[in-house]
């Protein structure tokens, strides 16, 4: 037995090393582009990973997941900080994950924040012409079922605001210690006005209070979407994330929930990204294979 086991992670480790001593072999890569919005009259950056079959396979379409950053972050932030595409490689080639293409939009630089705010649409922007844009440019699967979002922080509660005001375009929504509301007087830099605009969209746009205020045609909607939420037990928003849990429960809107061991950081993130992938694979159509 011991020398089976013995064999068996000889044979894991030889596999992970000619994987990083062969380049030759297909590999997922991520790609730095740009894109002109009209919406916010500016330059836009985007980061895309497309998985290692799609250039050698021109007529195959892709399921999708948005990956959106924190405050203070941009769309390198996951490449560069969570290591997305090592762990897509990873989890892609251990078929723990399907071949999917991930985007990373960016929502900071000039401003920060996934709402419309005065001089910043940036939510107008992401559905009326990014989303639109990305889906037309590279080949991505039609249908809710082959789309998802996710994201960290501030993208934590873009992610589920978005999920929760376009239930019928995502199949899975993962938020990663998610700023899931805000009280009077809480925020970052509230000297700042564009800081002091992000909080205010982020009050308005309550994740919380979206769903106490559901009607029963609105829940049954969002009980379409499958739901996880994941925060560290020494995250500063995991009160406001257990809030959101909560009215999900008395919603009677099922999902997922983990504390992790944690704080709001990288480490964590990066980790979590992991269950990222995998949990949004489940909800992917299976023809994606």
């Amino acid at each position: 037995m011991k020398s089976e086991l013995l064999l068996l992670l000889m044979l894991v480790v030889f596999t992970q090393t000619a994987v990083a001593q062969f380049p030759g072999m297909p590999q997922g890569r991520t790609e730095e582009k740009t894109m002109t919005s009209k919406v916010l009259g500016v330059e836009r950056n985007y980061s895309v990973y497309l998985p290692k079959s799609y250039h050698s396979e021109p007529d195959r379409q892709y399921p999708i997941l948005y990956l959106l950053h924190g405050v203070f972050d941009t769309n390198k932030g996951w490449q560069e900080r969570g290591h997305l595409q090592d762990v897509a490689n990873r989890l892609i080639n251990s078929e723990e994950a399907v071949e999917m293409i991930v985007v990373l939009p960016d929502a900071g630089t000039e401003w920060n924040g996934y709402f419309n705010m005065d001089g910043w649409p940036y939510e107008t922007y992401f559905f009326e012409e990014f989303l639109p844009f990305i889906e037309n440019t590279y080949r991505v699967k039609e249908g809710k079922e082959n789309r998802a979002i996710a994201g960290l922080s501030m993208g934590g509660g873009g992610t589920l605001v978005y999920a929760q005001k376009h239930p019928e375009m995502f199949s899975s929504a993962y938020a990663l210690s998610a700023l899931t509301t805000l009280g009077e007087g809480e925020g970052l830099n509230q000297q700042d006005p564009k800081f002091a605009e992000l909080n205010r969209t982020v009050r308005e746009n309550s994740a919380v209070q979206f769903v106490a205020d559901a009607d029963e045609a609105t829940k049954e909607k969002l009980r379409t979407v499958r739901w996880y939420v994941d925060c560290g037990d020494d995250d500063f928003l995991l009160e406001a994330n257990i809030a959101f849990v909560q009215e999900m429960k008395k919603a009677q809107i099922p999902l997922q929930f983990r504390v992790r061991d944690g704080g709001h950081e990288w480490e964590y993130w990066h980790s979590g990204l992991y269950e990222v992938l995998k949990f949004v694979s489940f909800g992917f159509s299976r023809r994606a294979e």
